[in-house]
């Protein structure tokens, strides 16, 4: 069976995790923690950036640092992980979606300043599969109704919009390192801080809600409670599982595009033939090479495919159901304008075998399964 993925792991990973354990230093902000910081701030040129222990607290520590709270409202795609909502319901927010592209499965940005009211306080683009939003046009947007901008980028490690690194565009930017992505720490994040001037509020809400940091440092004799916060340091376990991977990080990342690439030119004349589409990418977006899907007539075809697949050794997964559809969005959240793409392109949407590793007489059968499935 082809499977649909399998988590990275660095040459170096066992003894970077052994010299954590020998250094007795297995808890947050250790040597690897920083190394993998420094590196990240360096490959984004962010102004900081802040390990987490997952993308959804890194969401759930900006929500934190926007002020968000109950009867705000949080602009979104429905199109995407729960915890893109998750973070802001949490504050009490109410949540509200509209439509995506077709193209890209973004948030469509001509969509959102009609859903804007009186009570919307941040735009949260979501960069689907590493592909990213037109963010000049919500920059704008944003900028003229004084909001706040949060890049879900969970997927966006190493893409680009016209230059600019995913996540470091926004007020923050959201990453994820969980075993399904591009550099994995088993379950991890981070969050990245566009202005200075935050920096010192989001380590004491990653503290707990303490000045630790700056004890740390020497800045003060003691630290002590001064805001509200939580536990979003990850372990210095995980960080050095993810430094084994970052500093291999220029190679993972052109594996996956070589592999992304293959899938592209082999199944062009299925595209041709009208069978599928293949993803876009538009001319502003450098992506990473993070999913590879196709779309298929629908749901019903989708589902037969699917089942084809798996009885011929290909492990093909579908994505997320939009979090407009569930009980607990239409209890926390409302879908504002015509839902014209976001369901129809979901339920036609097929995710490829896509990791670090995968072989390419692996794709080559992946696509020949395909090709069999129309024949």
């Amino acid at each position: 069976m082809i499977t649909f993925n399998r988590p990275p792991c660095g040459q170096n990973a066992m003894i970077y995790l052994k010299e954590a354990i020998d250094n007795h230093k297995i808890c947050g902000d250790g040597a690897f923690t920083k190394k993998c910081s420094s590196w990240l701030e360096e490959c984004t040129g962010s102004s900081k950036v802040l390990l987490t222990t997952s993308c959804t607290h890194a969401t759930e520590m900006s929500a934190l640092l926007t002020d968000i709270k109950p009867g705000d409202e949080v602009i979104m795609p429905s199109y995407t992980f729960v915890s893109t909502a998750d973070a802001f319901v949490l504050r009490g927010a109410k949540v509200i979606f509209v439509d995506v592209r077709p193209d890209t499965m973004n948030i469509d940005e001509n969509l959102i300043e009609n859903a804007i009211t009186k009570k919307t306080r941040a735009i949260v683009p979501v960069h689907y599969a590493g592909v990213s939003c037109e963010m000049d046009t919500i920059m704008n947007i944003a900028d003229r109704y004084k909001l706040a901008v949060i890049e879900d980028a969970a997927q966006g490690i190493m893409s680009t919009y016209k230059g600019k690194a995913l996540g470091t565009i926004g007020d923050y930017g959201c990453l994820s390192f969980h075993e399904t992505k591009n550099f994995s720490m088993g379950e991890g994040g981070a969050l990245l801080i566009r202005d200075l001037k935050n920096v010192e509020r989001a380590e004491i809400i990653r503290e707990k809600g303490t000045n630790r940091s700056k004890f740390f440092r020497g800045q003060i004799d003691k630290y002590t409670w001064v805001d509200a916060g939580s536990s979003y340091l990850p372990s210095e376990l995980n960080a050095a599982y993810l430094w084994a991977q970052l500093e291999e990080a220029d190679k993972i990342n052109q594996f996956r595009l070589e592999c992304w690439n293959t899938y592209y030119n082999m199944l062009e004349h299925l595209e041709k033939k009208g069978k599928i589409e293949r993803p876009v990418i538009p001319d502003w977006c450098k992506h990473n090479g993070h999913m590879f899907y196709i779309k298929v007539r629908d749901i019903e075809e989708r589902t037969l495919l699917i089942r084809y697949l798996k009885e011929n050794g290909v492990n093909a997964v579908f994505h997320y159901i939009p979090l407009h559809k569930a009980p607990a969005g239409r209890t926390f959240g409302e879908f504002r304008g015509e839902d014209r793409f976001t369901t129809k392109e979901s339920e036609r949407l097929l995710r490829l075998p896509m990791y670090y590793g995968l072989e390419q007489k692996e794709i080559e059968k992946v696509c020949t399964t395909l090709e069999k499935f129309w024949e």
